[in-house]
């Protein structure tokens, strides 16, 4: 397997709707194109269950239902690379402070929602195999370190959380035996935290092959701690690690978009300068320090959205979206300054420079 340098490039369908143009030394070119001539090599694509209200209203935050995803991965195999499907079992966003039932499992329980994670999935993975799109890795569930499908899986009801786990799981088995399965949680230089999670699912004998893990610099901490966390997990527990999110800026400027989450307090936090130069800087030294975990257990880097260019019509959520997160944090343009691209499309050196790390 080589080694995975990864973009998370999710919402382009919506920021190309919205006139996103990108350029490679100035030539104007299509995204998947110009990721596999930076050396690219993955692409990992969200799966919403259902991201639309009751009368058929999107969500936003980039569409992801399956017609997006079949759409994105089909441009991502075209262009010679291969996708990590990342299922949120949810209808919108999933992370460690949210993990909602898609609305039509609301009142699903025990073996009928187990049973239906165990059809979902395999419905999902039978109709892209039948698109000829075979990812290469599956995410089961989307940062769930305090566990997803609330309230039936969160972490506390561990048994229910595994046997959840294990629907999907199974379903991936069935459908794709070759897939390589992850289990993601966040906060990568949090090595008490991962130590607690997998040995509470030790017993259960769980069948995945990737322990992912989300890395921001920013708000997680320094590369070492990174690193001794991968070095750990990965030897205590036998498994591949993957940092399958980080991102940081290439600039201070908020770059007319509202929300934007990264500002002098998080460049001092990340120990590297917000600029073009710090960016590709701290790019390569992630890289180097995956591919230095031991025994090369370390397997890759994906990077978060850096196509989300400062379009502020372009947020993480529409009026739709928040009503039904009943989120109160601004839907704006959170990371147009942590993107791989300038404010006109230009990548940036991290991208420019990539294959050399």
């Amino acid at each position: 397997m080589d080694f995975v340098k990864g973009m998370d490039l999710s919402l382009l369908r919506e920021l190309e709707d919205r006139g996103a143009v990108f350029r490679l030394k100035g030539n104007e070119m299509d995204l998947f194109t110009l990721m596999k001539k930076c050396s690219v090599n993955l692409i990992r694509l969200r799966l919403w269950v259902n991201p639309y209200s009751k009368r058929g209203e999107s969500y936003g935050g980039g569409m992801n239902d399956i017609a997006t995803t079949i759409e994105l991965a089909r441009r991502t195999i075209n262009a010679g690379m291969s996708f990590m499907l990342d299922f949120h079992y949810s209808d919108f966003w999933a992370d460690p402070a949210k993990q909602f039932k898609p609305k039509a499992w609301k009142y699903l329980e025990g073996d009928a929602l187990r049973e239906q994670v165990y059809e979902y999935t395999k419905r999902v993975l039978c109709t892209l195999r039948d698109e000829n799109l075979i990812p290469e890795f599956i995410q089961i569930g989307n940062e769930i370190t305090n566990g997803f499908l609330w309230p039936d899986g969160k972490f506390e009801n561990t048994e229910t959380m595994v046997s959840l786990l294990r629907a999907g799981i199974q379903g991936a088995r069935e459908i794709l035996p070759s897939a390589n399965l992850i289990i993601h949680l966040d906060y990568g230089t949090d090595n008490e935290m991962y130590r607690k999670w997998f040995k509470a699912i030790e017993p259960y004998d769980l069948d995945f092959d990737v322990v992912g893990m989300s890395y921001y610099p920013h708000w997680n901490g320094s590369i070492e701690k990174l690193s001794e966390n991968m070095n750990d997990i990965s030897q205590q527990y036998d498994k591949d690690v993957m940092v399958v999110e980080t991102s940081i800026a290439y600039t201070l400027d908020t770059l007319g978009c509202e929300g934007i989450v990264f500002g002098k307090d998080q460049e001092k936090a990340s120990g590297y300068p917000s600029s073009k130069e710090g960016q590709r800087d701290f790019l390569s030294d992630l890289i180097d320090a995956v591919k230095q975990v031991k025994d090369r257990r370390g397997i890759g880097v994906v990077y978060w959205e850096p196509e989300w260019l400062p379009i502020p019509e372009c947020t993480w959520s529409n009026p739709q979206g928040q009503k039904y997160m009943k989120e109160t944090v601004e839907a704006g343009n959170a990371n147009g300054n942590q993107a791989l691209f300038d404010l006109n499309g230009n990548a940036n050196p991290a991208l420019l420079e990539l294959r050399n790390m």
